[in-house]
C-alpha cells in the first residue's frame, strides 16, 4: 500500500503548474456563475477546484454560504458582507475593495444542486484543514461520493497528516480510490493487490462493481473493448427466450410477434377471403399463419416481428456472452483473484461466527439447565416447573430495578436474591408437593406441570401480560467486533462467563464440600447413604432448593436480552430437559456436553434454513430421538441409582 501511495504522488506531483488563478476563472466564466444550473455549472466549479490558487477555497465557500455578489455596474464579482446599510467588499484576490450601497450589487443565491457540487469541491481544501473535525468529515465525503477528483488532493495530504488514525484511514481511502480510478492498469492492479488479507465491506464493494457482468448478443465477433466473462450457449445456459430478448435488447432482431399481435394483423387485412396472398381457408395451420404475416410484412402493411421460426434462426445465427462492466481484463482478473481470497477468508470467518453463536447459546441452555440437571438427576424428579423458576428470576431482576435505578447495582442485588427467592420457593414446593410423590414420576409430571400454570397465571395477575424491561448496564451495550462478520455482544459474553462461573461453582460444592459429597452418596446408593447417617429426605430438599436457586439466577441472565413475560420459562423448558437428557442425567459434565450439542446443532440448522426457526426446532427434536435411540443414557451416562433406574 505504502509503494501505491508514493507512486500516486509522483504522478500527481508531475502534473502541470497553476495556469489560471480563482479570480480569473471566475471572471472568464461569469455569465454561468450569474445563472447558474447543476448542468451546467459543474465544469466551472471543477476547475476552480483544480487551480491550485489558494483563494479558490476562500470563494467557493462564500459563493455556497451566499456571500458572492456581482456589482452591478462593471459586472466584477466581489466577496461580500452585510453592513449596516450595505455591502463591505472584499475583492477575490482577498484586498479591500471598500464598500457598496445594497442596491448596487446582487447577491448570488446558488440552488441546493449548485451548492452540493460547491461542497464536493471544497472536500480537496478540507482534508489539510488544520482542524481535524473538517478533515474527518472530507473524508467521509469522498466516501459517500468518491470520484476521480478526489485522487489527487487526497494523495497530497498524506504526507502532512500528523494524526496516525486518520493518515491510516486516508492511506485506504487513497487504495479504494485507486482501484476504480487508477491512472493506469498497474496501479490500479496494485491498488487491489494493495490490501493483501483484508475483509473489509468497503474493499469488497469496491471490488464486486469490477466483475460485475451484463449479458450481450452479437453476430461473429465479440464487440471492440468488451471484456469477456464467459460465452454462453442457447439452450444451455441461456433459454430460446432469454437470447432472443437478447436480440431485440440490442437491436439486432426485432420483437417478437405475439400470438394476439398475429390474429389482429391478419384480421385487419383479410381481404377478398385472402391474407397476404394466403386464402382464408388455408390459415388453420401456424405455418400458412406465418407465411401470410411475412407477405404482410414484406409488403410494409404490418411492422417487422419474428415469428417462431425465425426466432429459432436469429437465435442459431447469433452469439451470447457475459461482459465485464470493466473493460480492462488485468484489473477484473486481479478483483476476481481477490474476492475469491477473500470468500475463503469470510467462509472461515463466518464459520467462526456461527461457532460463536452456538456456544454463546448453549451457554445459555447450560445455564438454564443446571438446576435441572441437579434436580432431575438426583430426586429423578420431572419438575415442569423449572422454567417458571427461570421466570421468576427475571421478574425479582426487574423488581429489584425498580427500586434501584443504577443498573450495574441493581444486576448485583439481583443475582442474589433471585437464588433466595427461588431457593425458597423450590425448598417451599419440595416440602409441600414433591416429597409426597417420590417415585410416582407421573403423578410428578402431573402435579408439577399443574404449578407451572398456576405460576405463569399468578405472575400475569402481579405484572400483567405485558413484557417487563430488565435492562443491562451501559457497560454490556454494544459488543466485540472481531472484524466485518465476526461479532458477539457483550451480554452473551457475560452469560457465558456466568455459565463457566457456576459450573466451576458446581464442581467445588459437589467435590469439595460435606454437601457434595451427601448429594454424591444418595445418588449413588440413597439406601447405603442413610445407613451411614445422611438423611437423604435433607438432601432431596437442599438439593431442590439449590437447582431452584440456580434456575433463578439464570432467569435474571436471560432477561438481560430475553422479553420478561409469564410465559419466559416456558420458552426454555423443552431445551433444559433436552439438554439434561442428551448430555447423561444427573451429570454435569453430560449437561455441559449437552448444551454444546444442542446449541451447535440448534445454530447448524438454522444457518442452513435461516428463515424457518420453528423448523430448526423440529429438525433438532427429530434429531435427539434418533440420538437417544443409539444413546439412551446420554453422552456420559451417570454410575449408580441413575444408572440402575
Amino acid at each position: 500500500m505504502r509503494a501505491l501511495i508514493l507512486a500516486l504522488l509522483l504522478a500527481f506531483s508531475a502534473m502541470p503548474v497553476l495556469a489560471q488563478t480563482a479570480a480569473e476563472i471566475v471572471a472568464a466564466n461569469a455569465a454561468q456563475i450569474e445563472k447558474p444550473s447543476r448542468q451546467t455549472i459543474g465544469p466551472v466549479i471543477e476547475q476552480l477546484a483544480a487551480s491550485g490558487d489558494p483563494q479558490a477555497a476562500t470563494i467557493l465557500e462564500a459563493w455556497g454560504d451566499k456571500r458572492l455578489g456581482l456589482r452591478k455596474a462593471d459586472g466584477v464579482f466581489f466577496l461580500i458582507e452585510k453592513t449596516g446599510d450595505g455591502w463591505a467588499l472584499t475583492a477575490l484576490d482577498g484586498t479591500a475593495a471598500g464598500t457598496a450601497a445594497k442596491a448596487d450589487v446582487t447577491e448570488l443565491k446558488p440552488n441546493a444542486g449548485v451548492r452540493g457540487l460547491i461542497a464536493t469541491a471544497l472536500v480537496q481544501f478540507t482534508l489539510s484543514d488544520p482542524d481535524r473535525a473538517k478533515r474527518e468529515a472530507a473524508l467521509g465525503s469522498i466516501a459517500k461520493d468518491p470520484k476521480a477528483e478526489a485522487l489527487a488532493p487526497l494523495a497530497a495530504s498524506i504526507g502532512a497528516e500528523d494524526d496516525p488514525v486518520l493518515k491510516a484511514q486516508k492511506e485506504r481511502l487513497l487504495g479504494l480510490l485507486a482501484i476504480r480510478f487508477g491512472a493506469d492498469t498497474a496501479t490500479r492492479v496494485a491498488a487491489i493487490e494493495g490490501f493483501g488479507r483484508d475483509l473489509g465491506l468497503d474493499l469488497r464493494a469496491a471490488l464486486n462493481p469490477l466483475v460485475a457482468t451484463t449479458r450481450i448478443a452479437f453476430a461473429n465477433d465479440l464487440p471492440e473493448g468488451a471484456n469477456l466473462a464467459r460465452e454462453l450457449r442457447a439452450g444451455r445456459e441461456l433459454t430460446e427466450e432469454e437470447a432472443y430478448d437478447l436480440l431485440v435488447a440490442g437491436g439486432l432482431a426485432p420483437a417478437r410477434l405475439t400470438v394476439a399481435d398475429a390474429r389482429k394483423a391478419l384480421v385487419a387485412n383479410l381481404k377478398d377471403g385472402a391474407v397476404g396472398g394466403v386464402a382464408l381457408a388455408a390459415l388453420d395451420s401456424q405455418a400458412e399463419r406465418d407465411r401470410a404475416y411475412n407477405a404482410l410484412e414484406a409488403a410494409g402493411t404490418v411492422p417487422p416481428a419474428a415469428t417462431d421460426a425465425e426466432v429459432t434462426e436469429a437465435v442459431a445465427r447469433h452469439r451470447f456472452a457475459e461482459t465485464y462492466a470493466e473493460p480492462d481484463p488485468a484489473v477484473t482478473a486481479a478483483a476476481e483473484a481477490a474476492l475469491a481470497k477473500i470468500g475463503t477468508k469470510v467462509g472461515a470467518m463466518q464459520g467462526a461466527d456461527l461457532l460463536l453463536d452456538a456456544l454463546s447459546l448453549a451457554s445459555i441452555y447450560f445455564l438454564a439447565a443446571i438446576g435441572l440437571a441437579i434436580t432431575f438427576g438426583v430426586m429423578r424428579v420431572i419438575n415442569m416447573a423449572h422454567g417458571e423458576f427461570i421466570m421468576m428470576g427475571a421478574y425479582t431482576g426487574y423488581v429489584v430495578q425498580q427500586w434501584i435505578t443504577n443498573y450495574t447495582l441493581s444486576i448485583i442485588v439481583a443475582l442474589p436474591l433471585a437464588f433466595a427467592v427461588t431457593f425458597a420457593a423450590g425448598v417451599a414446593m419440595e416440602r409441600l408437593v414433591i416429597r409426597h410423590l417420590y417415585k410416582r414420576p407421573l403423578e410428578t409430571l402431573l402435579a408439577t406441570f399443574g404449578i407451572s400454570i398456576a405460576m405463569q397465571q399468578l405472575a400475569k395477575n402481579i405484572f400483567g401480560t405485558q413484557a417487563r424491561p430488565l435492562t443491562a448496564p451501559g457497560w454490556l451495550d454494544g459488543a466485540l467486533v472481531f472484524n466485518d462478520v465476526v461479532s458477539i455482544s457483550y451480554i452473551r459474553i457475560a452469560i457465558f462467563v456466568m455459565a463457566m462461573l457456576f459450573l466451576t461453582f458446581f464442581l467445588w460444592l459437589m467435590k469439595r464440600t460435606r454437601l457434595g459429597l451427601e448429594v454424591r452418596a444418595v445418588t449413588q446408593n440413597p439406601s447405603m447413604a442413610a445407613s451411614m447417617g445422611i438423611d437423604p429426605d435433607r438432601i432431596n430438599m437442599l438439593t431442590f432448593g439449590i437447582g431452584s436457586g440456580i434456575a433463578g439466577i439464570a432467569g435474571v441472565a436471560i432477561g438481560l436480552f430475553a422479553k420478561v413475560t409469564s410465559e419466559l420459562g416456558s420458552d426454555y423448558i423443552v431445551q433444559s430437559f433436552m439438554t439434561v437428557v442428551v448430555g447423561g442425567v444427573g451429570n454435569i459434565w453430560g449437561t455441559l456436553a449437552g448444551a454444546v450439542l444442542i446449541g451447535t446443532l440448534q445454530k447448524g440448522i438454522e444457518w442452513f434454513n435461516p428463515s424457518n426457526t420453528l423448523a430448526a426446532q423440529t429438525y433438532m427434536i427429530l434429531f435427539i430421538i434418533l440420538f437417544i435411540q443409539f444413546r439412551p443414557r446420554g453422552i456420559i451416562a451417570l454410575k449408580g441409582r441413575a444408572a440402575g433406574d
